[in-house]
């Protein structure tokens, strides 16, 4: 297969506009407060940046090239995206930006944290480990498993305002020894090689960790946002010892997603607009993916095929009948259409009295569109945010 052209890093410009877009709000007690203290003038560039890849191409018209363009640009693309959407997961989801499965009568907060300790626990981790969480968010399941495991954790992110954002919350969580954030991009420069072949250092290395460095790696819903899969799978068996283990929850399109639908081809590119990610491939490549970067699989299941009596997507869905605490309710309420109706006329409000940056009605509206294909994703069985997969670096 063709290589995978690596976007240049430039952490200087990056960290110059995360200081111009978002000045000292990263240090405000209040999220919602955060996101409306945005530079405008910044905000407006990163919308421009963002949404040139969406507007106007609608999933009946899009193309190979546009595809193509989004991998090429997948780290810019990322990072805008969490400048922008950044303010609303911490609003209305908490610092753990992903799904989790739900049993009966379980707290949204709970679901989550059992979700995390699953994943360690299936991966083995224990007291000591070095842990690399690869796309780290603003470090909320790093928090819990580094509490429930006993790791230490380094958190890796390409987003310089959600470093900081961990940075702060770790420390004040009391897990500044056991926790620290380094920026960066994961990706390996070619996925067309054999599975020995992402040792060597001649191909270029965007993961700035030295070979053999972690005892075990994991993703939460994040490798998604690589152009390749391979590519970011690679990086993580370079940098992983001898015997290392890496778990991923990784989002993927279902057996029954077929391209050629158009009904299914909008449910992608709903997706893929609301949530950052430039290219989402189908459960067969991912499994391809990590054998080709040399890992040996040794469980691999879609969680959310399990026969749960509450779905993964229930928030989503505006379900209050499942919320099982207040926090639940005022999660579950925003995505109702009442409340959904309810936030647009608000952010536009706050625009058109500049108080809050221009572009936040837009970025609120293309969540609640990712929203809708989640939805329809999930219950058409056409899309995962939870296949598990549990893979270990050959010994020798």
């Amino acid at each position: 297969m063709a290589p995978i052209a690596l976007e240049p890093e430039d952490h200087n410009r990056d960290a110059a506009f995360k200081q111009a877009m978002h000045g000292k709000s990263a240090t405000e007690k209040s999220n919602f407060l955060a996101m409306l203290k945005k530079d405008q003038q910044s905000q407006q560039a990163a919308v421009d940046e963002y949404f040139k890849h969406w507007d106007n191409k609608a999933a009946g018209t899009e193309t190979d090239q546009d595809r193509a363009d989004r991998r090429s640009q997948y780290a810019t693309l990322t990072k805008h995206y969490y400048d922008l959407a950044t303010g609303f997961y911490e609003t209305a989801w908490g610092q753990s930006f992903h799904f989790c499965r739900f049993a009966p009568n379980e707290p949204f907060p709970q679901a989550q944290a059992r979700h995390e300790h699953y994943l360690a626990h299936m991966m083995g981790l224990r007291d000591g480990m070095k842990v690399l969480d690869v796309g780290c968010g603003v470090g909320g399941p790093a928090r819990e498993i580094a509490r429930f495991a006993g790791v230490d954790i380094t958190g890796l992110n390409n987003n310089d305002y959600q470093i900081e954002r961990a940075t702060m919350a770790s420390a004040k969580a009391g897990l500044s020894k056991q926790m620290r954030f380094v920026k960066g991009d994961f990706m390996v420069g070619n996925r067309s090689r054999s599975k020995r072949d992402c040792e060597d250092t001649d191909l270029p290395q965007q993961m700035s960790f030295p070979a053999e460095s972690f005892d075990a790696v994991y993703a939460i819903e994040a490798t998604v946002h690589a152009p390749s899969l391979e590519g970011v799978y690679s990086q993580i068996f370079r940098v992983l010892k001898p015997g290392g283990v890496f778990g991923v929850y990784e989002w993927l399109m279902c057996a029954n997603y077929d391209n050629d639908n158009p009904h299914h081809r909008e449910i992608r590119l709903g997706i893929e607009q609301g949530d950052g990610i430039s290219n989402m491939v189908k459960i067969d490549e991912a499994l391809k993916a990590v054998k080709a970067a040399g890992f040996e699989l040794e469980f691999n299941e879609d969680l959310a095929d399990r026969p749960d009596v509450v779905p993964w997507y229930y928030p989503l869905a505006g379900d209050l009948w499942n919320a099982r605490s207040l926090w639940d309710f005022f999660t579950v309420l925003r995505m109702t259409k009442l409340g959904r109706g309810t936030v647009h006329k608000f952010l536009a409000a706050l625009e058109l009295a500049r108080m809050a940056p221009p572009g936040t009605q837009k970025t609120g509206d293309s969540l609640a569109l990712a929203g809708d294909c989640l939805v329809a994703g999930g219950k058409e069985k056409l899309f995962t945010p939870m296949y598990l997969m549990i893979a270990r670096k050959p010994k020798a």
